[in-house]
């Protein structure tokens, strides 16, 4: 045989062995948690990737509060908030404290208010939503009947796979809309910050399940990564960051 060709197939095997091996790690975290679940790492530069689940990561979801991501630029784009708007509470009391105020974009994002954006939804309509999601490519592009729950009835799903897209989208300013609110998005998506990265994410719940995606940017590099897993309880929605930020720091990624 052909020493080239010996070489290639060596080389071939101790990849796909050290590939095995990294997923060995993933898998731990997932078993040390006692949750099913998918995570999807990827390089910007480098375009390496780690995957647990991968077939997981193929399936489609409801992407729930993940797709304030987009939303939030839609809403800016429709100019039915601003980077500065107050959103006025309507005095009903909700779920969580927290949404039981006078909200900004920046708390309105991070609290996940929900009827702040199915504010915004009612007055962006369905037919521009439709526009949206088509120029986006987002995930099955579809809203169903009911504008103010798409993103959380299941209408609207997304996989693993494309939700790294998106972000890398994101991250190129590859999206149709304004530089200054891309910008303005990026900035409220930071997560954690110091002096060696930022997480710049958001969490997602839809009842049966829950995400955390987004990207971190180290000094030499980016990494997108999108998480999903079943969450049975409320117990288990810290796990998302938890099983995320381990990942990352195993994958020599960040420093925790």
């Amino acid at each position: 045989m052909n020493k080239k060709i010996k070489l290639l197939i060596t080389i071939l095997f101790l990849t796909n062995s050290f590939l095995f091996a990294q997923d060995l790690e993933l898998e731990n975290i997932f078993k040390n948690k006692q949750v099913d679940g998918t995570i999807v790492i990827e390089s910007l530069n480098t375009k390496k990737i780690y995957i647990y689940n991968d077939k997981r990561a193929e399936m489609l979801f409801s992407p729930a509060s993940t797709f304030k991501i987009p939303n939030t630029l839609i809403a800016l784009n429709e100019g039915v908030v601003t980077k500065d708007s107050v959103i006025v509470w309507d005095k009903k009391i909700r779920e969580y404290e927290s949404w039981n105020k006078d909200q900004t974009l920046l708390t309105a994002f991070k609290s996940s208010c929900v009827w702040c954006y199915q504010e915004f939804a009612s007055k962006i309509g369905i037919e521009k939503y439709k526009k949206y999601l088509e120029e986006l490519d987002y995930g099955n592009k579809n809203i169903g009947d009911e504008i103010t729950r798409f993103w959380l009835d299941e209408s609207l799903k997304i996989t693993a796979f494309e939700q790294i897209k998106f972000l890398k989208r994101l991250y190129k300013n590859d999206l149709p809309f304004k530089l200054e609110d891309m910008n303005t998005l990026k900035e409220i998506m930071i997560d954690e910050k110091n002096e060696d990265y930022i997480i710049r994410a958001k969490t997602g719940w839809e009842g049966k399940y829950g995400w955390y995606i987004g990207y971190v940017e180290t000094k030499n590099d980016v990494w997108f990564f999108a998480l999903n897993i079943d969450t049975k309880t409320k117990d288990d929605l810290a796990k998302r960051k938890e099983i995320t930020l381990k990942a990352l720091e195993i994958k020599k990624i960040i420093n925790k």
